[in-house]
């Protein structure tokens, strides 16, 4: 009676275990990749990421794309009976118990719908040890349960995409992908004969495998295939040891590794991101970096980035973050990565000096040797080619990227302003405007091409800023922040599209010119390390770096010939194929384009003297305008000091004399000034050299002003 008890209490728990077993459509909802996925704004996958380190399984497969010779070699090998049996083989059960009874070796009587069943109950599935025969009662029972609830097909499609295989990979698409670099599709009767062997010894070793392979295909009747199938086995296994090639062991697509990265890093429970870059255009941009630097091999050079950002809405379109394959360091992000700025800072040196009123486009700036004292010595900056222009406007001095006219205009601005200004376009920049000194202006300091390419965007947003939006999981509605003046923006865009104004130094044609509308700025840092190339059009901007990841130095590789031609590129291909904007998506307010004049910009035909540069219209901010453009005289040039510098520190030198010591105050400009020392004008000098430019004092210990 007691016993009588147990069974009746264990069958009723078999029968609740049985009706919590999931139906066929949840077992295949609640299968999860061990890659995640990143579609294109049109809903198109364009990335897979590994995201679970323990077990390699790929995207659920149907039975109808399984190839036929796997889905044989399966019943042949696992189960004769499958399509007669109700989830029990009572006649291999039978068979089992007699040649146990004799202590014959046979095969086991599991069925594929019982080691269903055990895959899908976590008290089923096998651990270290073998199961208790109570388990096996509770298996056959959930397999005849099964039998009833399921259609055979379904039984065997999740079967295949279940069972583990061998190390780390579960399900027959990992399998086929990593072992046989193929979709299970198209498994042959010596793969599949493989693969079903696996099933029954996941760790046996090669012999073995093909063993039972050659097993599997007599029982179909095909021992002709069973020639050399060691060496073949041994062949499959080495791809398993061997280093992991993405190509093979992902299923879908590989094209924005390091935005995806980015993305499921930050989203870490997330398994699929809807991002903002189009497919098309993400390959497009990838492929032209490719050629561009393929076409460079000799010239030391091997990685590079492109950003493409759509303007009104500030969705990514394109982020390639490295050149692949031609790359040693294919894993750094160079979209993120921190490189000297070069020139590509000078647009918003001059946008700042336009805004404040202290220089026009038409305003004249010296492009000649100087000499800056500072706290740490003298700066002397050169211009790229090493030549000088002489007195130059403006708009030729930013066209042509000219250093030394920039190196003044931060004289003017003051490295501390101009670094605030950075800052409020997203810079993030490490240090202080008085770290980076009037270098600055040249673009010593650190930046990424994610930055730099919207800071450049907000000049074609005419000053409004916003953050990027790289996928939905960023926020929908733009804040905007209003940085540059309107005007100032829209002046210096026209320069930047002004074909004449970089003529001097880069030609009127070359990779900088486009079929439409478009402003662009180029730059290379010291010793040729980074070369870039940001620009944008009325609906687009692009960014362009190329260099080398280790930071060794590109051989004659400048902006123009090395980042332009891909900016070129991307930029024309956009227009061609304008990406439609998401229909669910508002912006804060409408922008004006970037070669649109907003409201207050002033037009005036301006003459130089001297015929200095040619008769033309230019654009001002009010009150700025002028029609005749001089050379100001020396005594119309306010006075500034020159030396000392603020801040700078001055020691005696111990082997001369104090009273025989010196130092030079010199200044620039109008000669009719007064020297002041600590607020008084007696500075150690007769009233004859007391207004020269340039007198020299007899110092003494303190601080001094």
């Amino acid at each position: 009676m007691h016993i009588r008890l147990l069974i009746i209490v264990f069958l009723l728990s078999c029968h609740n275990r049985a009706q919590a077993i999931p139906t066929f459509k949840e077992v295949q909802q609640n299968f999860l990749s061990s890659d995640a996925i990143l579609t294109d704004r049109n809903g198109i996958t364009i990335h897979q990421l590994r995201v679970n380190p323990k077990e390699r399984k790929l995207a659920w497969v149907k039975l109808e794309d399984v190839s036929p010779a796997l889905r044989m070699a399966l019943v042949a090998s696992e189960d004769k009976r499958f399509y007669q049996h109700g989830g029990v083989d009572w006649n291999a059960v039978a068979g089992a118990a007699w040649g146990n009874l004799w202590n014959k070796k046979t095969r086991g009587a599991s069925t594929i719908t019982m080691q269903l069943a055990g895959l899908l109950e976590e008290d089923l599935r096998r651990k270290s040890a073998a199961r208790t025969a109570g388990q096996k009662i509770t298996q056959a029972v959930l397999a005849q349960w099964l039998e009833r609830s399921w259609r055979k097909d379904q039984i065997l499609e999740a079967y295949l995409n279940l069972v583990a295989f061998k190390g780390e990979l579960v399900g027959v698409h990992a399998l086929s992908r990593v072992m046989f670099d193929k979709h299970p599709s198209g498994l042959d009767k010596i793969e599949a004969a493989i693969a079903v062997a696996l099933i029954r010894g996941p760790n046996a070793g090669v012999a073995k495998v093909a063993e039972r392979a050659c097993a599997t295909l007599k029982e179909q009747a095909l021992p002709q295939f069973c020639a050399n199938l060691a060496g073949q086995v041994t062949q499959y296994f080495a791809r398993l040891t061997a280093k992991s090639d993405v190509a093979r062991t992902i299923s879908g697509p590989q094209l924005a590794p390091h935005l995806a990265r980015k993305l499921f890093s930050t989203n870490k429970d997330a398994l699929s991101i809807h991002s903002t870059l189009d497919a098309s255009t993400q390959q497009f941009a990838r492929d032209a970096l490719v050629r561009q630097l393929s076409a460079l091999v000799d010239r030391n050079i091997e990685d590079g980035a492109v950003l493409a950002i759509d303007n009104q809405s500030g969705d990514v379109l394109a982020w390639v973050g490295s050149s692949g394959a031609l790359s040693d360091a294919n894993q750094v992000d160079g979209v993120q990565a921190l490189r000297q700025a070069g020139s590509t800072l000078k647009p918003f040196l001059y946008e700042l000096a336009i805004e404040k009123k202290w220089l026009t486009a038409a305003s004249i700036l010296d492009d000649s040797v100087v000499n800056l004292p500072t706290a740490s010595g003298l700066y002397i900056p050169q211009n790229y080619d090493k030549h000088f222009k002489g007195l130059v406007s403006v708009r030729t001095a930013l066209g042509s990227s000219l250093n030394i006219p920039a190196v003044r205009t931060l004289v003017t601005v003051t490295p501390e302003l101009f670094f605030q200004r950075l800052q409020q376009l997203g810079f993030g920049l490490r240090e202080s405007g008085d770290y980076y000194g009037f270098s600055l202006a040249l673009g010593s300091a650190d930046v990424s091409l994610l930055a730099l390419t919207n800071a450049y965007r907000t000049l074609a947003n005419q000053g409004q800023f916003s953050a990027l939006r790289s996928s939905d999981t960023d926020p929908l509605k733009l804040v905007l922040t209003r940085v540059m003046d309107p005007a100032a923006a829209f002046i210096v865009s026209d320069i930047l599209s002004d074909r004449a104004a970089r003529a001097s130094t880069f030609g009127l044609e070359s990779a900088l010119s486009t079929r439409i509308w478009s402003a662009v700025k180029t730059g290379t840092s010291k010793d040729m390390r980074d070369n870039w190339c940001i620009g944008y059009s009325d609906r687009y901007t692009v960014g362009v770096w190329v260099g080398n990841a280790s930071g060794a130095p590109m051989w004659d590789v400048s902006g123009v010939t090395g980042a332009a031609p891909v900016w070129q590129e991307v930029m024309q291909y956009l227009h061609q194929h304008r990406v439609a904007q998401k229909g669910n998506e508002k912006i804060g307010e409408t922008r004006t384009a970037a070669n649109i004049a907003p409201p207050g910009v002033v037009t005036q035909a301006i003459a130089y003297e001297a015929q200095l540069e040619a008769p033309r219209t230019e654009y001002f901010l009010p009150g700025t305008e002028q029609s005749q453009i001089a050379i100001a005289r020396p005594d119309q040039i306010r006075p500034v000091i020159r030396y000392p510098t603020a801040g700078m520190l001055v020691a005696l030198d111990p082997d001369i004399p104090p009273e025989r010591q010196r130092i030079r105050f010199a200044a620039q400009g109008v000669k009719q000034a007064i020297w002041l020392l600590d607020g008084k004008a007696s500075v150690n000098t007769n009233k004859a050299n007391q207004t020269a430019l340039s007198i020299d004092w007899m110092p003494w210990p303190g601080k001094h002003l």
